[in-house]
């Protein structure tokens, strides 16, 4: 039975082994970057054989129990890459998070071995928008999506929106953006056709507002100087807080669009399983 040892506790480093579980990967912390005392990002070798479709989730967790604790998480990384980034959220009594914010490059991370979720361009049709509504670490998904060759051949240009509450928590969309012109693989099919509009809900910054309002009172279209939204010409997609997601699924139902999944393309889809 395949075994792990390097479990850290209060910061302080003890060597207790536990065996891994039956279908689950063990994989080794290659980088962590801390953005704020709330939000995190790490990166870890990626399984040979795990396959999965950008936007997707995974569950993990940590070899710190006989039965470890797994959650979901939505992989970051493009389905290309060869390692799978997560950002995450810092849950000072979180079953798991309280463990995951103190990983460090060389610790292990567990995996199970299937991805799925619902924020897949082939749950949609093709149109000539797509807007990514993101709430938080809700934005991990979209950060897979806006950097995968196959979103730019069903999508002429993208929208992505991220809501947080205040202006430091909004810096991994920000770089995400600025990065991707620079993309070897996906920078020229970027060019010109990704817009990122970026919100505070409780820090004062020009961009304030949670995201639903600003779309129903029409600030979202004046800042941005588009066209509002349509089934006609625009796809959805939608992940963060259980509250957002209530709230603008109830919004574009309003405005004609459909729920699509993968046996039924459509209009729009929303994560509910992502956590964050």
């Amino acid at each position: 039975m395949q075994q792990v040892s390097a479990v850290r506790k209060d910061d302080v480093a003890e060597r207790v082994t536990y065996p891994i579980p039956a279908n689950v990967y063990a994989e080794t912390v290659v980088s962590v970057r801390h953005y704020t005392d709330r939000l995190f990002s790490f990166r870890v070798t990626r399984p040979q054989a795990f396959r999965f479709r950008s936007g997707e989730f995974v569950m993990i967790g940590l070899p710190n129990a006989e039965k470890p604790v797994f959650r979901a998480y939505s992989i970051a990384s493009p389905a290309w890459d060869d390692e799978l980034e997560f950002f995450s959220i810092k849950v000072p009594d979180g079953p798991l998070t309280q463990h995951l914010q103190k990983i460090q490059p060389g610790d292990t991370v567990l995996l199970r071995q299937k991805a799925t979720g619902t924020l897949v361009v082939d749950a949609l049709t093709p149109a000539k928008r797509l807007f990514m509504i993101s709430t938080g670490t809700g934005i991990a998904p979209f950060a897979s999506l806006v950097r995968d060759p196959d979103t730019y051949e069903k999508f002429d240009e993208i929208i992505l929106t991220h809501t947080c509450r205040d202006h430091a928590e909004l810096a991994y969309g920000v770089e995400l953006f600025e990065q991707l012109s620079a993309d070897p693989l996906i920078g020229e099919l970027t060019e010109g056709r990704v817009t990122l509009y970026s919100t505070t809900t409780r820090e004062i910054t020009p961009r304030m507002g949670r995201i639903t309002r600003l779309i129903e009172n029409g600030r979202f279209y004046a800042d941005l100087g588009i066209a509002p939204l349509s089934p006609e010409t625009d796809r959805v997609m939608i992940c963060g807080s259980m509250h957002m997601l209530k709230d603008v699924k109830e919004l574009v139902e309003g405005l004609g669009f459909k729920e699509g999944s993968l046996s039924a393309p459509a209009d729009f889809v929303v994560e509910r399983a992502f956590v964050g």
